[in-house]
């Protein structure tokens, strides 16, 4: 079965999609009427592109046949009152050279027959989201009817299944299966409109229609949704509206797709339905995954690139990835985030923190170290033990008395050992 999809894109953009693809859009909804999600659910707004017709379709063969006479008299007459190519179609669902307008229009997932009366329950709803194929061979059964003149296309990125492991299994590991090509997915769907008791506006559902798997995804599931390419034959004929019969053509349509797709595994908080995220649809594996290890240590290297004082800032770019989801504690915390090491420069010098064997830092004050060739000429010579001021020159400065102008001769002072000359302590400085 087909329980959950990608519809992660806006309604202008399917529209763009499908024209460049060559179908034809007459109108189609704005983007904030149908839901927009990576991880679209059973009972939520999704895109549907179809044939505008009446909600009854083209031709009811179980309406009254006075019933059908009157509506083909009226149809007539609209026809008689309309003139000019210039002015209003002759049918809402027709263009001005007579053919039928297509659409893409917003519906529930989760098909709700005409003759409903109240709306059902959850778990009435989910049994319908999908048509087995095999359901539509005989001419009987909730189907027939939809089946004969409500066909549609169901819109979609891509398409979820659980891969159950482990002992009976109960380990599911979800996949997103999508066109290799990158192409938009089109679901062969039934459409039908229902309103029910005591209730003002109608409501338009769907089901999309699976069949066998192909040899690419029968180690994933024994069913699959039926997928159509945009502008054949096979498309062609089944959203055409005028026929309406079911025929072994039809029925051909639905086969397992013989094109190439992409199978890979996901993020496993696709399985709640609350969750959202365009990570969803990308390798579980994948370095543009954020929850990939290397990924991570990749982000620690774009900080460290922007710290360092030779990147030039003007060509950073900081990546925003965007997450819907509700905010989860972690075990771990940012003291474990590694510390990003600014590169060594030439000519400089490099700041080293003395650690631990557990890595983590002391209080102490960083060390500057250099290299031979960067240290001053006095240091050079100086002990790594113990640090001293050479004393000055004699003659560097005559000393003067403090009540004449006249020099004062200066004896040199010895030094004992284990003393400190204050001008020492000054040279310091």
């Amino acid at each position: 079965m087909c329980g959950r999809y990608a519809l992660g894109i806006r309604a202008s953009f399917v529209r763009y999609q499908l024209q460049q693809q060559g179908m034809q859009v007459d109108n189609a909804p704005e983007d904030d009427q149908a839901r927009e999600t990576y991880n679209f659910p059973p009972g939520a707004y999704g895109l549907v592109y179809r044939a505008q017709v009446p909600d009854s379709g083209l031709r009811d063969e179980d309406e009254d046949p006075a019933e059908a006479s009157e509506r083909s008299d009226a149809q007539a007459a609209v026809r008689e009152d309309t003139t000019g190519e210039d002015e209003t179609p002759q049918n809402e669902n027709e263009n001005k050279n007579g053919h039928l307008n297509y659409e893409i229009k917003v519906m529930k997932w989760g098909l709700i027959p005409f003759w409903t009366k109240r709306s059902p329950d959850y778990g009435s709803l989910m049994r319908t989201i999908n048509c087995r194929d095999d359901s539509l061979i005989e001419n009987r059964g909730m189907w027939n009817t939809m089946k004969q003149r409500k066909r549609c296309i169901v819109v979609a990125q891509g398409f979820y299944e659980w891969l159950k492991k482990g002992p009976a299994g109960k380990e599911k590991i979800p996949h997103f299966v999508k066109r290799k090509d990158g192409q938009l997915m089109c679901f062969a769907g039934l459409w039908d409109c229902v309103k029910y008791e005591d209730a003002e506006d109608k409501l338009y559902t769907y089901t999309i229609i699976t069949t066998d798997p192909n040899k690419q995804l029968t180690f994933l599931h024994d069913r699959m949704p039926v997928i159509l390419d945009p502008n054949t034959d096979a498309m062609s004929l089944w959203l055409d509206p005028t026929v309406n019969k079911w025929s072994k053509d039809l029925q051909d349509v639905l086969k397992p797709f013989e094109g190439e797709l992409e199978c890979y595994p996901v993020n496993k908080e696709v399985g709640k339905v609350g969750n959202n995220s365009p990570d969803f649809i990308i390798p579980v594996d994948s370095k543009e995954n954020k929850k990939n290890i290397a990924n991570f240590f990749g982000n620690a290297r774009k900080i460290n690139d922007l710290r360092s004082p030779s990147k030039d800032m003007k060509e950073v770019k900081i990546e925003h990835n965007q997450d819907t989801r509700d905010t989860k504690d972690h075990e771990s915390s940012e003291n474990s985030a590694p510390m990003p090491v600014p590169p060594k420069e030439e000519g400089g010098m490099k700041r080293k923190l003395d650690t631990d064997d557990e890595g983590d830092h002391h209080d102490k004050a960083p060390k500057l170290e250099f290299t031979p060739e960067q240290k001053p000429a006095s240091q050079q010579s100086r002990s790594p033990e113990r640090l001293t001021t050479p004393l000055k020159p004699a003659t560097a400065k005559k000393t003067r008395s403090a009540t004449s102008n006249a020099d004062v001769s200066k004896k040199p002072t010895p030094v004992k050992d284990g003393s400190k000359r204050i001008t020492s302590f000054f040279g310091k400085t």
